[in-house]
């Protein structure tokens, strides 16, 4: 590997990427970033991670302290715990997708990524850093209705039985062009933002902020939530472990995220 010249900017996405099992930075690629930062190389996590998950990655942010979250619905400033920008969807747009995703694929739970946190139906079973939070339950309908989710910039859904794959799919056909889906997990959650919203919408208007044009960037990923801005960057790369759409997008390839493939990347930049 021995991509050429030097980029301003690297982007990359976090867990499966980035981070290796448990959702841990390694030593190797701490020290990566951390190279990339003093050599003038900004770095941006792009994740589809909310902005709560964001805490405890602050030491390995850079100068900037900035991370682009729910697939770009949410700009964060890491270091100080301030949301900077969002991208809201629509509250009568957002009914409308719910309601055809409710009729054309029932069983599906949803849950809702506002300013002031997070909330759910209760058919949306919680895991990881939010199990252990309160935060408001009711339907979807009565979540909207009462107002609890004023800000939305994301909005998930899980589905008990389909395959990961074919929910996106599925999905995608029901919602049309009332809002992007996508996803990120190994279950069947997609991940909902207001139409036109991607990790690369918000990725090029901070960059163009900075003066930094998309040929100076270098983005990492590895779910289908990644492909735009993997299509929009200068030079990209997919890790080993990538779903199968984007091993087949991204023409350069580097080692999986538990062989630090991000890392392995950024040593040849420098």
């Amino acid at each position: 590997m021995t991509p050429s010249p030097r980029p301003r900017l690297i982007a990359t996405d976090l867990d499966g990427t980035l981070l290796c099992s448990g959702g841990t930075v390694t030593a190797r690629t701490a020290a990566a970033l951390a190279a990339a930062e003093a050599a003038g190389v900004q770095v941006v996590f792009v994740t589809g991670r909310p902005p709560r998950w964001m805490r405890h990655l602050g030491p390995h942010i850079g100068g900037h302290g900035v991370a682009i979250c729910s697939n770009g619905g949410a700009v964060v400033d890491v270091r100080r715990g301030e949301l900077l920008e969002t991208s809201p969807l629509d509250p009568a747009g957002t009914l409308t997708v719910v309601e055809r995703l409710q009729a054309e694929l029932p069983g599906t739970a949803f849950a809702f990524e506002f300013p002031g946190g997070f909330a759910r139906e209760p058919g949306y079973n919680v895991v990881m850093w939010e199990s252990d939070k309160e935060h408001p339950v009711g339907t979807a309908a009565e979540l909207l209705a009462a107002g609890q989710v004023d800000g939305l910039f994301k909005i998930l859904g899980k589905h008990p039985d389909l395959s990961p794959d074919e929910f996106l799919d599925r999905a995608r056909a029901a919602v049309g062009p009332l809002a992007e889906v996508t996803r990120s997990s190994p279950i069947p959650l997609v991940e909902i933002s207001a139409p036109g919203v991607t990790k690369a919408s918000s990725l090029a208007r901070w960059c163009a902020q900075q003066g930094i044009d998309a040929a100076e960037v270098v983005a990492f990923g590895d779910m289908p939530n990644d492909l735009e801005m993997l299509a929009w960057a200068g030079q990209s790369y997919a890790v080993a472990n990538a779903h199968p759409l984007v091993l087949a997008a991204v023409a350069q390839h580097t080692v999986s995220n538990e062989q630090d493939g991000v890392a392995a990347v950024i040593e040849t930049l420098l």
